[in-house]
C-alpha cells in the first residue's frame, strides 16, 4: 500500500470489519446461452445457478460471475473488465479466438513489465489476456 496516498489510507476501513463481503461480477448480455458457453469455457468456470432466461451464475478460481440477460446491446466501452492471467498469452489468445473472442489489439501491449492483449467476447465486451506475474515471480525465500 506504499503507492496509495495517505489521504486515502487514513479513511480506509479495516478489512477485518468487512469479513462478510463477497464480490460478484455481473455482465449484461443479449444471448445468455452463447455467453454462458463462452465464459464457462474461456475462464474454466462452472455453472452453479440458473434462473431460466434471466441469469446464469458461474464460479471458479474464487471468482463469481453472473450473466444477466438484457434486451439492449452493448454500445460503448466497458467501464470495468476482466483480466485473464495466464502462463502463455499467445496460446491463450488463440484458444479464446477459437471459442468466439475477437482480438481488438493486433499485437501485444508491453508496458510496465507486463504483456497483454485486449479481446472482446462474442457480444463485444472487452477483456484482457495478460501474462500472470505470479508465474514468473521468484519463490519466497
Amino acid at each position: 500500500m506504499s503507492d496509495v496516498p495517505a489521504s486515502v489510507v487514513a479513511g480506509a476501513v479495516s478489512p477485518v470489519e468487512n469479513v462478510d463481503v463477497r464480490i460478484e461480477f455481473t455482465l449484461d448480455c443479449a444471448h445468455l446461452d452463447r455467453m454462458t458457453r463462452f465464459w464457462r469455457d474461456a475462464a474454466g468456470f462452472a455453472v452453479v445457478g440458473v434462473i431460466e432466461g434471466r441469469y446464469v451464475s458461474l464460479q471458479g478460481h474464487d471468482v463469481a460471475l453472473t450473466l444477466q440477460q438484457v434486451e439492449e446491446p452493448k454500445t460503448v466501452k466497458n467501464r470495468m473488465h476482466l483480466d485473464l492471467l495466464v502462463d502463455d498469452v499467445e496460446s491463450e489468445v488463440t484458444r479464446l479466438e477459437a471459442l468466439g473472442a475477437s482480438r481488438l489489439t493486433p499485437t501485444a501491449h508491453e508496458e510496465f513489465g507486463q504483456t497483454w492483449f485486449v479481446l472482446a467476447d462474442p457480444e463485444g465486451n472487452e477483456f484482457c489476456v495478460a501474462a500472470d506475474p505470479s508465474a514468473t515471480a521468484p519463490p519466497n525465500s
